[in-house]
């Protein structure tokens, strides 16, 4: 996005079919920078090259984009995260603290190129909209339910504490990431949150016993 771009541009037309996807991709960008109540249906449409028209015609509202955006937010990673180098060791512990790694290599440049889409929409909305609620809450349960296969399998191999659960460790992963994301915020500067994420990675090392 061009952040010299004013609301009052006329845009660009997306080519005819892609409108939808422009849309979505608009939103996770302007999103991940300013916020889900600061954005609006023009500035998105602005961002996206289309016509509100364009808008109104596949979304009934800024909240259906909303549901919609936080679907294509668990499509636009799995990919990325399915495809990861670290998925091809045959470790599943290193395989776990691979993931780490790669998420905490993700932590650099500007905050919006690296914060999470439903983590900064769900702050803001949970309260006012039941449905972008649940559509975060199933985005984030989606990150969670694919990690927990490999902790399952490194609690085979190694064991852990009573208690532990793989779908638990997951969440935390993601509880960790989330939180890093604010305070990444909070200094404009992604050095706090690599920290926070190298903590993570000496808990699950010590919680494991791989010291």
């Amino acid at each position: 996005m061009n952040a010299t771009r004013t609301p009052s541009a006329t845009p660009a037309r997306a080519p005819r079919g892609s409108a939808r996807a422009a849309l979505i991709a608009a939103a996770h960008a302007t999103v991940r920078k300013q916020g889900y109540a600061a954005t609006s249906v023009d500035e998105i449409c602005t961002t996206a090259g289309v016509t509100k028209g364009a808008f109104f015609h596949h979304f009934e509202s800024k909240e259906a984009l909303a549901v919609a955006a936080a679907e294509g937010w668990t499509e636009r990673a799995r990919p990325m995260f399915e495809l990861a180098p670290h998925n091809r060791l045959d470790d599943p512990l290193d395989r776990l603290l691979g993931h780490i790694d790669f998420r905490l290599s993700m932590l650099d440049g500007p905050t919006e190129d690296y914060t999470c889409f439903v983590g900064t929409m769900v702050q803001e909305a949970y309260a006012t909209s039941d449905r972008i609620r649940a559509a975060c809450e199933a985005s984030i349960n989606a990150y969670c339910e694919a990690l927990a296969p490999d902790i399952q399998a490194a609690m085979d191999v190694y064991g852990v504490p009573e208690g532990v659960t793989a779908i638990g460790l997951a969440q935390h992963v993601q509880s960790v990431l989330q939180g890093a994301f604010v305070l990444a915020k909070t200094t404009n500067d992604p050095a706090i949150a690599r920290g926070t994420v190298t903590h993570l990675k000496r808990y699950v090392r010590m919680l494991f016993g791989r010291n």
